[in-house]
Order: structure tokens, then C-alpha cells, then sequence
């Protein structure tokens, strides 16, 4: 396993970027804690909505795909947007399920 980023020397461990099609910034955010935080995606997701119509549908391609969407239906996050989000994880991380 890799080593996490440390929060000793530095105040921000890493950077995230949610871009539009054509590679403008939308939303820049300074991660500040080691590890996958998924408030780094809800806000993300939330930013994106106030530039989309009100009707819209939004494929998310996270890695951890799985626990998020789990969690917005659990503890009703961006509670407004779950019908309109379709929550999807990349090949790689479905080798760590355990399939039937």
C-alpha cells in the first residue's frame, strides 16, 4: 500500500480539479487531508449544478462511485440531485467487490 500524503510539511496533500468539456476550470480545490474524502466530491457535484439547467442528468465516473452514491441515499447528501446523478466506478475498482 502507498503512502499517504503528509500533512506534517505541507498544509495542502494534493489538488482537484473539475473541468468542463472544453478543459476550462470550473471548481479548484486544495485537499488538505490525506485520503479520499467525499466531501471533495459533493462539493464538486454541487458547484456543477449551479452551472446545469434545471433539468439535467449527470454521469459520475468516481472511483468510489459505490460508497458515494450508498452514502447520498443513506444521509440524504445533495439530496435534490440523486434521480438526476448516475453513479458508475471504473473497471479496476469492481475487481475489489466481491461478485456472486
Amino acid at each position: 500500500m502507498g503512502v499517504k500524503a503528509s500533512t506534517q510539511l505541507f498544509s495542502d496533500t494534493g489538488a482537484r480539479a473539475l473541468l468542463c468539456s472544453h478543459d476550462h476550470v470550473i471548481h479548484l480545490a486544495n485537499m488538505t487531508s490525506a485520503g479520499e474524502k467525499q466531501h471533495y466530491a459533493l462539493t464538486f457535484i454541487k458547484s456543477l449544478s449551479s452551472y446545469l439547467p434545471d433539468i439535467f442528468h449527470i454521469g459520475l465516473l468516481y472511483d468510489l462511485g459505490c460508497h458515494l452514491e450508498q452514502n447520498c441515499r443513506k444521509w440524504g447528501f445533495l439530496k435534490p440531485f440523486p434521480p438526476q446523478i448516475s453513479f458508475s466506478i471504473s473497471v479496476f475498482h469492481a475487481f475489489r467487490h466481491q461478485w456472486p
